[in-house]
């Protein structure tokens, strides 16, 4: 129940980053979530892991976002999409079937000769939930990126308008 609500929290902490429309509290709310993760990752007994993500993910990341925000200020021109939208969609697809392929197929789960675990087995065995965890991280933060795709879309079409 509490890793439940553990990545509850992650998942809201990402969407408020997400959504909010300034970059400095966007920054805040994911370190809180890098926070949650780090203690999902304390929960499944990956403690050095955890340290890891917590002086990474949450301390020096946020330090670095904070700082490029004072520096390049809160205003960013968004004149173009990045990546076109149809790009986009072709490499999360292809993203996602490269992952399952490689957890999925028999061809991934092991040897011929069966003296040896494959990488499925090595992996869904002994390592369920640290996956699932990072799956889960994964199509969230594709999800992320899409939003952002999306926001930046509408930007540019709102500043078409006002011309």
């Amino acid at each position: 129940m509490e890793y439940v609500l553990v990545v509850l929290g992650c998942l809201v902490c990402a969407a408020f980053a997400i959504r909010s429309r300034k970059l400095l509290i966007s920054a805040l709310w994911l370190a809180g979530c890098s926070a949650l993760t780090a203690l999902l990752l304390y929960l499944l007994g990956a403690p050095e892991i955890a340290v890891i993500e917590l002086s990474v993910g949450a301390g020096l990341v946020t330090v670095l976002f904070v700082f490029a925000i004072n520096i390049a200020g809160e205003e960013l021109p968004l004149k173009e999409n990045l990546l076109p939208r149809p790009l986009a969609w072709v490499l999360v697809g292809a993203s996602v079937l490269l992952l399952g392929w490689m957890v999925l197929s028999p061809l991934a789960g092991g040897s011929l000769t069966g003296a040896e675990p494959g990488f499925a087995d090595v992996l869904w065995n002994n390592r369920v939930l640290d996956v699932t965890l990072q799956v889960v991280l994964i199509l969230a933060g594709v999800l992320g990126v899409l939003g952002l795709l999306s926001d930046a879309r509408k930007a540019s079409k709102d500043g078409e308008h006002e011309h």
